[in-house]
């Protein structure tokens, strides 16, 4: 999906998205260190419930437009796309931080090789994403009805195993999202539209929304922590699934309101380009908290998540001008002819409309 054809609520949805993604990361990393919880700690445990299954939800809404076609193009923009911008900062990563900053040069290969069959760190959102698109087209091609697909998936999610595969513990966490939103995307489509046109029931009813969930992850039985959050009753599984979807919907309706704004343009933006924060923030967000902890100038939980979370969403962007300025670097965000395996998509690379790190379509 180009920029031309791109909907505008659907990238600031995903912009809202990535700011609770990095939201969480910035305030659980923190309290880890300081030990203590923080104002954004409440606003992650509000969102606990669709932080996660909104992205991809979002991210199923235009498998449709794609699955059919031939194979090997599908598999190009739905699984190598993902593939290459996981292995590449995966190698970065570990690079880093195994092979340079802590010098065990046979924990970052043992790390490297494990990082083929276990999904590597926050970077596992990518790795589930090339998974789902896989499977979604094998059970297209076996002619598996929704029907049947629907209700195992959210069984899967509702009994939430943890294998000894981190791979399998998240598809089962998540692939019900993708493909709801694969199978709903009509309703979805439908349903923003219809609120974009009376923002006073959009707002009334993302309010009600609001006081809905905040009651039931809040209900007796929450604890918030400095690195997680225990939900009170919407941590029952069949409502936990009821919350998400909701959840999910309710970003999206979100996004339909909020896109309407011209201020609003670079959630939009950020939204568009959400794979370009996401496979980069959490080197700043390290560098950044280890910097403020030692100085000692910013201690409170809340205002360093805060500062945390800033850093690492605005530090990517300005990598990503940087590169787009100098000309150096491209293969960080864009996925160069060699990583194509669609002649096609390839071609258009050599002629320099290359595939930026947003979502394949």
């Amino acid at each position: 999906m180009n920029s031309s054809t791109r909907m505008p609520w659907v990238d600031t949805a995903k912009g809202l998205s990535i700011i609770l993604v990095v939201m969480m990361y910035s305030a659980y990393n923190t309290g880890e260190y300081t030990g203590g919880v923080g104002f954004l700690h409440y606003v992650i445990g509000f969102a606990t419930p669709f932080r996660m299954p909104e992205f991809f939800l979002i991210s199923g809404l235009f498998l449709s437009q794609v699955i059919d076609r031939p194979w090997r193009r599908y598999i190009d923009r739905r699984v190598v796309h993902y593939l290459y911008f996981y292995v590449l900062w995966a190698i970065i990563s570990i690079g880093l931080k195994i092979g340079i900053y802590s010098r065990d040069l046979d924990g970052m290969l043992h790390d490297l090789a494990m990082a083929v069959v276990q999904p590597y760190g926050v970077l596992w959102f990518i790795y589930m994403l090339a998974v789902f698109g896989l499977v979604a087209r094998i059970l297209r091609e076996l002619r598996v009805p929704h029907w049947a697909v629907i209700p195992v998936a959210s069984g899967l999610q509702m009994w939430a195993p943890h294998p000894d595969s981190y791979a399998l513990e998240q598809f089962a966490a998540y692939f019900v999202f993708f493909y709801l939103g694969f199978v709903i995307a009509p309703l979805v489509f439908r349903l923003v539209a219809w609120m974009q046109e009376r923002p006073a029931l959009a707002v009334a009813g993302l309010v009600a929304w609001a006081i809905v969930n905040g009651l039931l992850v809040y209900s007796p039985g929450y604890s918030v922590q400095p690195v997680g959050t225990q939900m009170g009753l919407a941590a029952w599984p069949p409502l936990h699934l009821v919350l998400a979807v909701a959840g999910a919907l309710a970003l999206c309706v979100a996004g339909g309101f909020l896109s309407k704004f011209a201020a609003m343009e670079w959630l939009r933006w950020l939204g568009e380009h959400s794979l370009v924060v996401y496979v980069a923030f959490t080197i700043p967000m390290s560098l950044f908290r280890g910097a403020a902890l030692a100085s000692g100038l910013l201690t409170d939980t809340g205002m360093l998540s805060l500062a945390v979370l800033i850093v690492s969403v605005v530090s990517p962007v300005a990598l990503y001008f940087m590169v787009k300025l100098t000309g150096f670097g491209n293969f960080l965000f864009e996925r160069p002819a060699w990583a194509h395996i669609d002649r096609t998509n390839a071609g258009q690379v050599s002629k320099g409309v290359a595939q930026p790190a947003r979502e394949a379509a």
